[in-house]
């Protein structure tokens, strides 16, 4: 079951006739595996009751707003965590803007406001371990007793996952760690970097091989600099490359600050890949980013690369 779910930015644009409804609510960023079981359950809550399935996500990460300093780079942009949500069996997605004010909201205001008022509530399904309203004071068996006395029932999940449970910040390790193979693992599909393919200073052109250029923030997650075999796939037309992949800053060249993902089409130097936007998704590393003594030495760590990519994604 995959569609595209209905998207509210607000409180003010849930329709004012929405009936009532089954909710999941989670961070969902990445929609890794254990959040796929909670997703799973909450669908299979809402078919029993005949209820659609909402889920309600926060933008910016609550801790974006509350502690600066320590926020996690995202793993999905929210309109990635849309598509994913949709393709989990939601129904529709309430993205809640979150502030300072919606922090200070008690977890009964939470409930008050966005269950039951806005979303009319059957039936909630949340993670075993989460938390919500200021100070993080709610948790599930708060969801149940409030669902007692209004009229809804409350469902905490227990997390999935092998020795290691599945989670966001499980992903965003194996991230820095250069391991894209387990990130991939606990996400249940490969890490990807989707953007609108900018120029670069056209070395890879001249050195021959030819690089589509992807920018990256610090806000964003990218795997640690290295070079990695993956695919970059066309989101307008959906055709789809093997690649070979560098993430970094060019430290052979110097002068070079700003990150980013750079993938050369195999065999290909004919794409003309300039203001369309790509999903790039890294199946497995190669090498750790290395500062050459010359371009030489260069052009033929990227032969081989090229020859280990190609070996890799089955070429």
């Amino acid at each position: 079951m995959s569609h595209r779910p209905a998207v509210w930015r607000s409180l003010a644009e849930i329709p004012a006739d929405l009936g009532a409804t089954a909710v999941v609510v989670g961070n969902f960023d990445g929609l890794h595996r254990g959040h796929r079981v909670v997703v799973g359950r909450a669908r299979s809550e809402a078919d029993a009751a005949g209820l659609p399935l909402v889920a309600v996500t926060f933008d910016p990460h609550p801790i974006a707003v509350l502690r600066p300093e320590h926020a996690p780079p995202q793993l999905t942009s929210i309109p990635t965590r849309v598509e994913l949500l949709g393709a989990a069996g939601v129904d529709g997605v309430l993205v809640l803007p979150f502030d300072r004010e919606v922090a200070a909201w008690s977890p009964q205001e939470f409930v008050d406001r966005v269950l039951v008022s806005a979303l009319h509530v059957r039936t909630v399904v949340v993670g075993a371990n989460f938390r919500f309203g200021a100070r993080a004071s709610g948790d599930v068996a708060l969801l149940r007793e409030a669902g007692g006395r209004q009229g809804f029932s409350a469902v905490g999940v227990e997390l999935d996952g092998g020795p290691q449970v599945w989670s966001s910040t499980y992903v965003r390790t194996c991230l820095a760690a250069g391991d894209v193979a387990g990130a991939a693992e606990a996400l249940g599909r490969p890490f990807t970097v989707t953007g609108v393919v900018v120029e670069g200073d056209k070395r890879g052109r001249e050195l021959g091989y030819p690089t589509a250029n992807v920018p990256t923030s610090a806000a964003e997650a990218a795997p640690a600099d290295g070079v990695y075999a993956g695919w970059l796939t066309r989101r307008d037309t959906g055709e789809r490359h093997p690649a070979a992949i560098s993430v970094g800053t060019n430290p052979t060249f110097d002068g070079e600050r700003a990150r980013r993902v750079e993938s050369y089409v195999l065999d290909r130097d004919d794409l003309e890949l300039y203001g369309v936007e790509v999903e790039v998704a890294f199946i497995e590393r190669l090498r750790g980013m290395v500062r050459f003594e010359g371009v030489e030495a260069l052009v033929e760590t990227m032969h081989d690369d090229v020859r280990r990519a190609r070996e890799i994604l089955g070429g």
